[in-house]
């Protein structure tokens, strides 16, 4: 299905601007102009890592025992599942969509370990070929990773940002130029809408972050990072 008439009638986003709609407004303007299969997509993207039915999945015994196999925090494996479902959907840009963010994380995950000489391999998530290289050799010098990973460079260039808040922004700008990239020939699929919205969340994200917000956010996630490593 096409929304010629959804997407003529959206606001133009641009990175750095403010919007001038709530994401809950326009959450439910989707809800109402797009069929019911191409909702639960939307549904999708902003499920969260503490969602129930990821939370549900940890109760199973497979599951826990998989988890029990890895070097996993709690957190980071309920993260991996999160992931797994993204890449398990049957729409391509969604599949695409959370693969480039399991990658963008990983990157920057073992960016931060070779800083702080922690075991790479036990924070890395997910077990596609971009995690299985980044345990082996992680992200200095890897030849094959930069073959498979095309953004290896940008992506490591932002990690090495100093400021916590700037690098954020800065990840946010990979995540947007992605997006553009993925539908720039597609015109009215379900693609625009889908990066519609997450260019939207980016934007609200933004909107509601100061500086101070944003470098006690960032530190703390540091804190945790430091917490969940196992020596």
């Amino acid at each position: 299905m096409t929304y010629e008439y959804l997407i003529a009638g959206l606001e133009d986003l641009q990175i750095g601007q403010k919007t001038k709609f709530s994401l809950d407004d326009l959450l439910q303007l989707l809800q109402e102009q797009m069929v019911p299969a191409d909702w639960r997509l939307v549904e999708l993207l902003r499920k969260k890592n503490d969602d129930d039915t990821i939370v549900a999945l940890m109760e199973e015994d497979a599951v826990l025992d998989r988890f029990h196999e890895t070097t996993l925090s709690e957190n980071d494996f309920r993260t991996q599942l999160l992931y797994e479902q993204g890449m398990r959907s049957c729409n391509r840009f969604v599949r695409l969509w959370f693969e480039f963010n399991l990658n963008l994380n990983n990157v920057l995950a073992a960016a931060v370990c070779r800083k702080y000489k922690y075991d790479i391999a036990s924070v890395i998530v997910g077990d596609n070929e971009v995690a299985q290289l980044l345990r082996k050799g992680g992200v200095e010098k890897n030849a094959n990773l930069a073959a498979v990973l095309p953004e290896l460079k940008d992506i490591i260039a932002v990690s090495e940002i100093g400021d916590l808040l700037d690098r954020e922004r800065h990840i946010d700008a990979l995540r947007w130029q992605w997006l553009e990239e993925q539908t720039q020939f597609k015109y009215f699929k379900v693609d625009n809408v889908l990066a519609y919205y997450l260019q939207a969340e980016i934007l609200h994200r933004w909107d509601e972050l100061t500086r101070e917000q944003g470098e006690q956010i960032f530190r703390a996630l540091l804190a945790d990072l430091k917490k969940d490593v196992r020596f």
